[in-house]
């Protein structure tokens, strides 16, 4: 098996409604079988980020986040800063932030993290997505194949 060159990381938490977005996508993701691309689903812990995307060129996150004003189902694209603006769907936001401070000290961090996330409707306990976050998940998948094609940029906010 070669080294992987991208990882692909959904995050949160498939029992809290639209919160299981991340690793919805993730798992679509990982049935295409991509080379060089590895795929994990995760709970945002910080020491688990750090060892996933380290010696990696570009880590994809996926997240659910409350936007404001939310548009559930709305799937936003961009770089890292996209969490800066926007609040997690669940408390696994501060363990990604978290992860990106302790990765800059330790020098830990991937070449590139993109930020693929989506406005939620409901996080409420409960297994499956909301109608609107539903429709959103093969927008998502796109937009994921897309960063992991060599020639696309991955920088910039679309809606």
């Amino acid at each position: 098996m070669t080294e992987p060159w991208a990882v692909v990381i959904g995050i949160g938490n498939e029992f809290r409604g639209d919160d299981g977005f991340g690793p919805t996508v993730a798992s679509e993701i990982e049935k295409l079988h991509l080379p060089g691309v590895l795929t994990i689903l995760s709970d945002g812990e910080p020491t688990r980020l750090l060892e996933v995307w380290a010696d990696v060129d570009l880590a994809i996150v996926i997240d659910a986040v409350r936007g404001e004003p939310s548009i559930p189902g709305r799937v936003r694209h961009a770089d890292i800063d996209l969490l800066r603006h926007f609040g997690s769907a669940s408390s696994h936001s501060l363990g990604l932030r978290d992860a990106l401070a302790l990765g800059r000290i330790l020098g830990r961090l991937p070449g590139r993290i993109v930020v693929i996330a989506v406005d939620v409707a409901t996080v409420d306990p409960g297994v499956g997505l909301s109608e609107p976050v539903a429709a959103a998940v093969p927008r998502a998948v796109e937009a994921v194949a897309a960063r992991l094609r060599p020639a696309e940029p991955a920088t910039g906010l679309r809606t």
